[in-house]
This record gives C-alpha cells, structure tokens and sequence, in this order.
C-alpha cells in the first residue's frame, strides 16, 4: 500500500505533539511488513530525505507574495502551502492529514485522486477559543477548513476516547468512520539515563527534590496555573520549567510577571529553561525528576506524560480528555480534579475555581516527592505502563489496518 502523510510538522521542525506522532508514526510504517509500503511524507519546510522506504518532502513558498491586508498572511500563507502539497503527489491509495494546517492539501488530493481520506484528530478547534488569541480572525478559517475537512473524510482516528466523543458531537463524525488509536513512544529513545553533568548544566541542585514541566507557555499547557502552585509547595522542592516558546506576546508577558511574584512569595527555586534543549539532556532531566507536572486545562491525550513515564517517572496531571487514560490514578501517578468553568457546550476550559486547582496540584506533588517508596513503585509501574501498551510499532499496525479496511470499501 502507497501512502501519503501530510504535516505542517516534521523534523527538524517540531513544536508539539502531533510532530511526534508524524515523526514515528511515518518511520514504523514504512518498516511494516518488510517494506512493503511506501510512504511519501509532506511537511512544511525544507527537508529532504529519502531512507529505505519512507521519503521527506518539505514544501516551502518560492517567493514572498504582495498582499494588501497582511493580518491573515500565516493563513494565506498555509493555503498556499497545501496548494503545493497537493501538487506534489502522483498516486497513492490513502491520504492521512494531521491538524488543520494539512486539511485542505487531504481534501484536494482526496477529490483528484479519488482516493480515501483519513485525519487523526489531535485537537479540534472549537476545543481551543485561546487560539482566537494567537490567529486572530484567522481563527474562523481555520475552525473552518477543520469542519470542511471533517465532513469529507472517510476515516477518522481518535487519540482518545474523549476525542472520539468531541468529533461526533462537534462534527456529526458516524462512529463506525472513527478508530480510537492512541500516541505513542519509542521506549528504546526515552527510558532512565541519569546524567549530573546535564542538570549542572542547567544549575539543577542534584541534592534536592524537583518537580518538572515540559511544554509551551500556552493557556492549553496550564503553566500559569503551575506557577501559581508554587507558593502552596514544600519550600525544598525545585521548580524546573523547560518552556521556550510563547504563543503570544501577552501570554509571554503574563510569564514574566507570575515568575516575578513567585520569586517573590516563595522560597523555591524557580529555574526556568527558555533555550532549546538537545533531547539527551531532556531525557536525562525526565530521569531525574522527582514528578513531572503536566497541569494542562485541554489535552486530547497527552504524549509529554508518556515522555516521562518512559523515563521512569511518575506524573501529577490534571485529568481531563485523554490524560487518564495515559496516567493511572494511584499507580503510575495522581491526577488531579479538574472542573471546568462554564458548561461543556460554551467550550471554558480554565477551572471554575483556579486557586483550589492550583492547591490541589500542590497537595499531590507535595504527597509524592516525600514518599521515596512510592515514588520507586510508581516509577517502575510507569515504565512496564509504556512498555506494554504504547508501542508505535502496535500503533502502526493498527492504523495500516484501519486504511486497508478504507480501501477496501471504496
């Protein structure tokens, strides 16, 4: 079977989770069955690589275009994008689209090809309002082109069950079109591999406990309702945040000035990484943390806590969309209540009330880092979790089945 996958991600161009799943959702398909299915992998950029039976193609504009209104020129921008995706393909049996900034591209080789098309839901739009913050009235098309794209798939794969719900409430999406088939890991890459000399690097004391978050500075990634957990942690914890990136200048702002009060109502130390980090020494950071906070307010499933746990070590997240499913309560981790303010149809993702989220989240890390046996037991019980159920090689398989069984309806 000839394959297609479109992405705005790949790398060395990667900024969240669905860059992940493209990334080795791509290279374990193109080993399934001894080769025999060739995938042609489209993404944004300027790679270039063909290795064995997958082959990268990165897309990028030739030229800058003259626009008269520049405020939606990201938006433009990927249009013509998948435009050019488009373009790029001579035949395959199925095309498979990731996120938005890929839709179009599937729709239009869907309809010239005539052949199936499938997305995998890693989020849905009308879950993400903040994203009117980031894109502007770009928002609307792109909650557009996700409802367009929606209604002319013929499969549909669900990170969770709770993304499988939201795309048949939202979209009208039948449920014998959607297969819940989660992320993954490669357990081989991430697994404990403790190194001082990475945490001496980022003025990590070795000899004191630390929590750790890895992600965005984003309202999705709840960072700011972790920073306003530090004045309820024992004052012996360190805080150790590796957020780069800000999706707007007012939420890089709003960082600034939490950390500052922070700092100052707290005796924790507070590091906090904004450089890009080569993926050894996260890997080593993952091993040596006491537990990885994952306080995020909408997740469609989580990769990052599978990042940590593969690692070694357990996790305290908020439970809300396909997290639980990842973390068991009590075993691997604790999750923390979550209740969101508004009704589920209003789409309010922030908790009704922050200050007892924020507390909570406090009281869990603060239980965990100072029971050593339970922090070893959950541990190892993390590790043997990712083993056994979230292999991407498992996930492959399935989703070469799902686009066999596609094909052979049409």
């Amino acid at each position: 079977m000839r394959i297609i996958l479109l992405s705005k991600e790949y790398p060395p161009h990667i900024y969240g989770g669905a860059g992940v799943h493209v990334e080795y959702l791509s290279r374990e398909l193109a080993k399934l069955d001894g080769g025999q299915h060739p995938v042609h992998m489209l993404c944004f950029g300027d790679q270039e690589e063909e290795v064995a039976n997958l082959k990268v193609k990165g897309v990028h504009l030739p030229a800058e275009f003259s626009l008269q209104d520049l405020s939606p020129k990201n938006l433009l921008d990927t249009l013509l994008l998948n435009v050019l995706m488009a373009g790029s393909v001579k035949g395959a049996e199925v095309v498979h689209a990731h996120t938005w900034y890929s839709h179009l591209a599937g729709c239009l080789i869907k309809q010239i090809h005539g052949m199936p098309l499938v997305l995998t839901a890693h989020s849905l739009e009308p879950q993400r309002p903040w994203k009117e913050e980031q894109l502007g009235a770009a928002y609307l098309a792109s909650g557009w082109l996700e409802k367009t794209a929606y209604e002319n798939a013929d499969g549909v794969i669900a990170v969770s069950q709770p993304m499988k719900t939201a795309v048949q409430d939202l979209y009208r999406v039948p449920g014998e079109k959607i297969r819940v088939i989660p992320n993954g890991i490669d357990a081989h890459l991430y697994q404990p591999k403790p190194n001082p000399a990475h945490l001496a690097i980022y003025k990590i004391n070795p000899d004191k406990p630390y929590l750790l978050f890895v992600g965005r500075i984003s309202r999705q990634k709840g960072i700011l309702h972790l920073i306003n957990t530090i004045k309820h942690l024992t004052s012996e914890i360190q805080v150790v945040l590796c957020a780069g990136a800000a999706d707007t200048e007012e939420i890089g702002r709003e960082m600034e000035e939490k950390i500052k009060e922070a700092r100052a109502q707290s005796l924790n130390e507070i590091i906090w990484v904004r450089q890009w980090m080569p993926r050894d020494h996260l890997i080593s950071l993952y091993s040596h943390a006491s537990v990885f906070v994952c306080p995020s307010v909408y997740e469609p499933f989580g990769i990052i806590n599978l990042e940590s746990m593969a690692c070694g070590t357990p996790v305290v997240a908020s439970a809300v969309g396909g997290i639980p499913e990842v973390v068991v309560h009590g075993e691997t981790g604790w999750l923390v209540s979550f209740t969101p303010r508004g009704t589920p149809d209003s789409q309010q993702w922030e908790p009704q009330d922050p200050e007892k989220f924020s507390r909570d989240l406090a009281a869990a890390v603060n239980k965990l880092v100072f029971s050593p046996e339970k922090l070893r037991t959950m541990g190892l019980k993390a590790r043997q979790r990712v083993e056994e159920r979230f292999s991407w090689v498992s996930i492959a398989r399935q989703t070469l089945t799902f686009y066999q069984e596609l094909v052979g309806r049409i």
